[in-house]
């Protein structure tokens, strides 16, 4: 197993009725951290999870807990996540008028700080914003709902914040989040990608554990002997 590649299961996918037992299980797979997707049903057309549940399964998650929020406004509500117990925490360039601000108020509350684009968000617009991000998700669908197919775009888009990020000399962690899968698992790392976030390929497969271990063996493969 690499450390370079890192998994991480989404739970927008997952039963919310049995949520601390679908943790269990990618736990069990050896995920390497859960993904929380919370949606506020204006920056996104869902609604999904708020702070009362992320501090509740932060009490049974062994590993980190990561929220990415497609909400508008962050700056508002970026202490409830914090508060509940995350490990980090993700802002969409789009949803926020102070990029630098809400990173670094993340990184000195002791998280994790990231930020995410849109799929037809220029990668260009990271420049100022790479030196605090500890992470970069980028997305590869349009978000707000699980269960989207991959837009082949985001692997030149992937190559780009690479070189964005080499520019700059910033080293985040590349995220890529929606439609990955073990089809193209070792696609996206191939250009860059060091950590997959997946839902639908591990909930919605009838053995979740067997699908996490598939998908990083995938992951794997795309990696060089220099990685």
């Amino acid at each position: 197993m690499s450390d370079a590649i890192k998994i991480s299961p989404s739970i927008l996918s997952a039963d919310f009725g049995e949520l601390s037992r679908a943790v269990a299980l990618v736990e069990e797979a050896g995920a390497d951290s859960i993904h929380v997707d919370v949606m506020d049903g204006h920056f996104v057309p869902n609604l999904t999870i708020g702070p009362p549940v992320i501090k509740a399964l932060k009490q049974s998650c062994t590993i980190p807990l990561h929220a990415h929020l497609m909400v508008d406004n962050p700056d508002e509500s970026l202490d409830w996540y914090i508060d509940a117990g995350v490990d980090g925490v993700t802002v969409h360039v789009e949803a926020t008028g102070h990029l630098n601000r809400a990173l670094s108020h993340a990184r000195e509350s002791g998280v994790k700080a990231g930020v995410s684009l849109n799929p037809s968000t220029p990668i260009a617009s990271l420049r100022d914003a790479l030196p605090d991000a500890d992470h970069v998700l980028l997305m590869s669908v349009n978000p707000g709902f699980g269960g989207q197919s991959f837009l082949p775009s985001a692997l030149r888009r992937l190559g780009e914040l690479v070189l964005l990020a080499r520019e700059m000399g910033a080293s985040p962690a590349i995220e890529i989040d929606g439609g990955i899968t073990a089809a193209n698992a070792g696609d996206v790392v191939r250009e860059g990608a060091r950590v997959l976030i997946a839902g639908n390929a591990v909930f919605g497969a009838e053995d979740p554990v067997a699908a996490v271990r598939e998908l990083r063996v995938a992951a794997e493969a795309g990696l060089t002997p220099e990685d």
